[in-house]
């Protein structure tokens, strides 16, 4: 059973009467499609007027389609690959070999986990430093062998643990950050949920930022935003809205490169419909990409970042 926002007490209802009715013995179509056209307008209808902290709640949706899924549903002969060959492997990235309409590439992304178990095994998506360090292993294989890479951010940030910082955790961010500007190869970076932080910063350094309409891109969280500048966490939405985490919000400050359209009703509600556009997207950006000469390639991801850090 989908889980329903505040916001969508019209659409619960309209679902559970479609239910009611697909149970009953003698469904009645015509009210049936009627119920369904009626769910779609109110869909419509909310779904195009979210402001950011609904935005928010909709990225976190337990049930949004995470890096592991759109490994699934868009790409085929998936390799995975392990460990930063320093520490130890760290499932909070995921990453591996894999095809895209007949073009191989390499793939990096923070994975949140569905269930309880899959949530601690991928430590809710923030990565430690191997995992980074990992992240940077990979991006060099795939320069090494000429391979595009693609990234999905997903975190909420980076594993803020004691141990954490022992091993190293701003340098591997740093470090990934710094190999993700130098890299020869091109680089694809999308924001499927929550993009927090340096935690995310260090997989979305790319050529091409693209972010899922109703994800969220921001430096801190908005709770945390709150206990800093009001010391207290009642102040959350008006924190949601102060810092601009919309991907309206980071299209028009020219932090991302491009929208990628939602269904109204968000990717929750159709993943493989949503896996098809992410495939379509990305494969348009890929063969862009490699019409840029490598050296004017790097030149341009320079200075994207250097004009992106002067209008913050």
């Amino acid at each position: 059973m989908i889980k329903y926002f505040d916001f969508e007490k019209d659409i619960e209802k309209i679902d559970t009467d479609i239910l009611s009715l697909n149970s009953s013995e003698n469904k009645n179509i015509d009210k049936l499609n009627l119920l369904n056209s009626k769910k779609n307008q109110i869909l419509k209808k909310t779904y195009s007027s979210l402001n950011a902290w609904q935005k928010v709640q909709v990225a976190r949706h337990l049930e949004r389609p995470h890096t592991l899924d759109y490994i699934k549903n868009i790409f085929y002969n998936f390799i995975p690959l392990h460990g930063d060959k320093k520490f130890a492997e760290d499932s909070a990235v995921v990453g591996g070999l894999a095809k895209i309409s007949d073009q191989s590439v390499m793939i990096i992304g923070t994975e949140k986990g569905k269930t309880m178990e899959s949530r601690i095994k991928h430590n809710f998506g923030m990565a430690k430093p191997e995992g980074y360090r990992k992240a940077q292993r990979l991006m060099k294989t795939a320069e090494k062998f000429k391979l595009p890479i693609i990234t999905f951010v997903d975190t909420a940030g980076a594993f803020p643990g004691k141990e954490a910082e022992e091993r190293g955790q701003s340098e591997s961010i740093a470090s990934s950050i710094a190999i993700s500007l130098k890299v020869k190869t091109p680089i694809i970076s999308i924001v499927i949920g929550e993009g927090g932080s340096g935690g995310a910063i260090a997989l979305a350094t790319a050529d091409k930022i693209l972010m899922l309409e109703n994800s969220i891109y921001s430096v801190i969280s908005p709770e945390g935003c709150a206990s800093i500048l009001w010391r207290d966490t009642e102040y959350t939405q008006q924190a949601a809205e102060t810092l601009k985490l919309t991907a309206n919000d980071c299209f028009d400050l020219k932090i991302i490169d491009e929208i990628i359209p939602e269904l109204p009703g968000g990717a929750h509600r159709f993943p493989y419909e949503q896996a098809s556009i992410i495939k379509k997207t990305l494969i348009i950006n890929l063969k862009n990409l490699k019409e840029i000469a490598i050296n004017e390639l790097i030149e341009n991801r320079k200075k994207k970042y250097l004009d992106i850090t002067s209008n913050i």
